[in-house]
């Protein structure tokens, strides 16, 4: 397993696990999938912060952060996603993800990483309680979609 800094020959495999989840679940709450230009923009915007995993030549997951709030104030504290293939899921791929991008987020002087997660994603939110993240606020019926109103988690890890 090789993790490294995401680069655009990574674009096409990391769509072809990601808009399946942005269109058929309620992992995310947007309903606009990404396409090769937006997500060639935030690898570039996004450097180190935008992590991949890759075994046996095929991208297996990503894990990426940006700004949590606009304003200086919040400068030090940043939201994460990570996503991962089908096949990837329940074998330490996330874990090693994540690990990578504290890392990367520790050598950039943040200080807090934040989950925003689904309600619905249960497993996303045991994930992120399994590698030290905690669970700080419960926002009932902040998302919409599929026609239904849907919580937001928040967890937060202090690096």
């Amino acid at each position: 397993m090789i993790l490294r800094q995401a680069e655009p020959r990574d674009i096409t495999a990391i769509l072809a696990f990601w808009n399946p989840l942005i269109r058929d679940t309620s992992v995310t709450f947007t309903t606009v999938e990404k396409t090769p230009e937006t997500l060639a923009a935030d690898i570039a915007s996004r450097g180190a912060a935008f992590q991949v995993v890759e075994k046996a030549g095929a991208v297996l997951g990503f894990a990426s952060y940006g700004a949590f709030r606009s304003g200086p104030g919040y400068a030090h504290t940043a939201e994460h996603t990570v996503i991962l293939a089908p096949e990837a899921r329940g074998h330490g791929v996330g874990r090693a993800l994540m690990t990578r991008l504290e890392d990367v987020a520790r050598t950039a002087g943040l200080h807090v990483l934040v989950a925003g997660v689904s309600g619905e994603n249960v497993s996303a939110i045991a994930f992120h309680r399994a590698i030290g993240f905690a669970e700080v606020a419960r926002m009932p019926e902040v998302g919409r979609k599929f026609g239904r109103w849907m919580d937001l988690v928040l967890l937060q890890k202090t690096l």
